[in-house]
């Protein structure tokens, strides 16, 4: 379900829903994550298996297309960068 985004705080809060509801990670922590916060490698849950998970679900609900070339471990390292990318495809 794709929803219409109006700001950068909308983007933020379905990134951290879809972290939550991707990974099985309680809300409450996520709403913690800050731009330097740890991903992928430092979260257990945030393996090479839940990545095709995680992107396809944001795709979805920002309604972006995220192409091959543009993953990498970079985007996915912390918090932060993770919003940025997901920002910079929504708010063009």
């Amino acid at each position: 379900m794709t929803v219409a985004l109006d700001d950068a705080g909308d983007v933020e809060r379905t990134l951290r829903a879809v972290l939550a509801d991707v990974l099985g990670l309680d809300p409450e922590r996520v709403a913690a994550f800050e731009a330097a916060t740890p991903l992928f490698g430092a979260l257990p849950e945030f393996d090479s298996m839940a990545v095709a998970g995680l992107l396809t679900e944001l795709e979805e609900r920002l309604g972006i297309l995220i192409e091959d070339h543009e993953v990498d471990a970079d985007m996915m390292e912390t918090f932060g960068a993770l919003l940025g990318f997901a920002k910079a495809k929504v708010l063009r």
